[in-house]
């Protein structure tokens, strides 16, 4: 039996990246999923590439009523909700407090975190009738670590969707709803590059050369892959998973667990070589 036999799954951001690769590995595992997305000629090129136990719709998560309307979607089409994945994400202001923008912080944070708060909102009154089901929320490593992501703002409002899942986990785990959140590492999507600037459309053409900047990012030498957040959310979603609740998945290759073998020995032969001990 594949690990999501007929649960029913959400999973926001879904025209690209992490998004779009979690729908198809939890299409493949037996899962019927709602992807939803701004985009919509991406969205539905996305789930008709899928089959039938894909559908599309459109959502901008800073909105309510679109996301109610997308939790109802899934309810209207196979009627419950299995599992959420709040992974709708885009860029942050960059440079230092002094420069900060706070309208561009506004928009940020009505995507990165309210999207989240939201999405949770209305789909835990549905699990919460069906005294089960599974929400995990996209973090990042620069929620744990300062200095792994280009904008302050980002690093600072992943913090908050880290220990928000935490804070919710509690509350409907009292109700059999499991609240976990996954935090990627230097994931190759095109994310980075939107980051600095750049038009989606090109930023997309960009995970080759991500690809190759993030080869030796970490102590795993290759780069973190979409599906190595996508078989994490899977095993969440799973019954493998009933009782994880209230955690943070850090998939990094490495990154923040400490100082690289290779970095520190060079280290240590550099004291000793300013010591006279080599």
């Amino acid at each position: 039996m594949a690990r999501l036999d007929g649960k029913v799954a959400i999973i926001t951001g879904a025209t690209s990246g992490i998004g779009k690769r979690t729908a198809e590995i939890f299409a493949a595992e037996g899962a019927y999923v709602v992807l939803s997305g701004r985009r919509v000629e991406e969205g539905e090129a996305a789930a008709a590439a899928i089959g039938e136990r894909a559908r599309f719709v459109k959502t901008d998560v800073t909105k309510e009523a679109e996301v109610e309307a997308m939790i109802g979607a899934a309810i209207d089409w196979q009627g419950r909700l299995d599992c959420l994945f709040n992974n709708a994400g885009g860029p942050a202001p960059t440079g230092g407090i002094e420069g900060i923008d706070i309208d561009q912080v506004d928009q940020a944070m009505a995507v990165l975190f309210n999207g989240v708060l939201l999405g949770m909102k209305h789909a835990a009154p549905v699990m919460k009738a069906q005294g089960s089901g599974s929400i995990i929320n996209n973090g990042s490593v620069a929620a744990h670590r300062a200095g792994l992501s280009s904008s302050m703002v980002y690093s600072g409002i992943k913090a908050a969707v880290v220990h928000f899942t935490r804070c919710i986990a509690m509350e409907l785990g009292e109700a059999g709803v499991r609240v976990n959140s996954i935090s990627p590492g230097a994931i190759v999507t095109g994310i980075f590059a939107k980051a600095q600037g750049m038009a989606v459309a090109d930023a997309e053409k960009t995970t080759d050369i991500m690809r190759q900047a993030f080869a030796t990012a970490q102590p795993i030498q290759r780069a973190g892959l979409p599906e190595d957040i996508a078989n994490t959310a899977l095993f969440l979603a799973s019954d493998e998973a009933s009782f994880v609740n209230g955690i943070d998945i850090v998939v990094d290759g490495g990154k923040i667990g400490g100082q690289p073998w290779s970095a520190h020995q060079e280290g240590q032969r550099q004291m000793r070589q300013a010591l006279g001990l080599t």
